[in-house]
């Protein structure tokens, strides 16, 4: 979220101090991701030590804050898991916000840098570890499961006539609607043909724009808010689509990521389903935030970028998920 949430920052430091035991020199806003229920800051402690710090509004879900514990102790190190309280859980409250804790790691994410030869290769690595885990009864209890049953199409319907009365999007829906809706139709149509396979652990949103890394250093995955078992097909749309990140899969990369990932040939009309309801799915969370009168005209100016962006893509006639 590029706005910043209505706290006091000196009552959220000292908060964060108790519940964690260090010293917070500074709290720094980081005006970084798209969920419009997450803010993230940065913490600096007067020993030197920096932590990232999430707030949510409302609960985090069960899963993000058990699951990346869990994959790190099966050794899946590229995962950045919160840091335990010391009277125990991740999570603290705040007023209506809940908070987590991580470990810092410079360097910043890889959507416009791209990745390293040697990335991509560590990039396969680290999914084909992640996939063949094996859920524990407790992990397997708070993970969400695939039904193909997307609520995308019915919150567009539902936003449509607020954009076409909106100020900000009423030319925009006059443009893009009809494009918009034959995008519903296509993710429900993908849906009734997908074919059962087998369920792993998905990320659910391993784009580089949540891949960290220095220079040419080791991969550090985050955002693990949305993790879900499902076919692995899940995660590999954000590695077989270019519309995630500056420096798409080519040839060469995709020979990288195999090396790295195994034997892979993914069920293409999967993959057309998760591309084109991933599409569905970001129309309507960006309609919604920028409809939200709260709104900055920063944030909303940003929105806008994305959901263009995205309209853009399905109306073009090569439009093929």
């Amino acid at each position: 979220m590029i706005d910043k949430p209505g706290v006091d920052e000196r009552v959220l430091a000292a908060e964060v101090a108790g519940a964690w035991a260090v010293n917070v020199a500074d709290l720094v806003f980081m005006p970084v991701g798209l969920d419009g229920h997450a803010w993230a800051y940065r913490v600096d402690t007067s020993d030197g030590e920096r932590y990232f710090l999430k707030m949510r509004r409302g609960e985090f879900t069960p899963s993000a804050v058990l699951l990346p514990g869990f994959l790190r102790a099966q050794g899946v190190g590229q995962v950045v898991a919160p840091i335990d309280l010391p009277a125990g859980g991740a999570s603290h409250g705040f007023g209506g916000y809940q908070l987590l804790l991580y470990p810092f790691h410079h360097g910043g994410s890889l959507w416009g840098r791209g990745l390293t030869d040697r990335q991509w290769i560590e990039y396969g690595e680290f999914l084909g570890r992640l996939h063949a885990v094996t859920p524990s009864a407790d992990i397997a209890a708070v993970l969400p499961v695939e039904t193909y049953r997307s609520s995308a199409g019915e919150r567009l319907r539902t936003l449509g006539g607020q954009a076409a009365a909106s100020e900000a999007l009423g030319a925009f829906w006059d443009r893009y609607s009809a494009a918009l809706h034959r995008l519903s139709e296509t993710v429900d149509d993908l849906a009734s043909r997908v074919t059962q396979a087998q369920h792993v652990i998905c990320h659910a949103d391993i784009h580089p724009g949540n891949l960290i890394a220095d220079g040419d250093g080791p991969l550090h995955v985050v955002d693990w808010d949305a993790p879900i078992l499902a076919p692995r097909e899940r995660d590999l749309v954000f590695i077989y689509s270019r519309d995630f990140g500056d420096h798409p899969i080519n040839a060469h990369r995709a020979g990288l990521f195999r090396r790295g990932y195994g034997p892979l040939e993914p069920d293409q009309t999967m993959l057309s389903y998760y591309r084109s309801e991933r599409h569905l799915d970001d129309v309507a969370v960006f309609l919604r935030s920028i409809l939200n009168p709260e709104a900055s005209p920063e944030s909303r100016a940003n929105d806008m970028h994305w959901l263009t962006r995205i309209a853009e893509t399905v109306a073009d006639p090569s439009y093929a998920p």
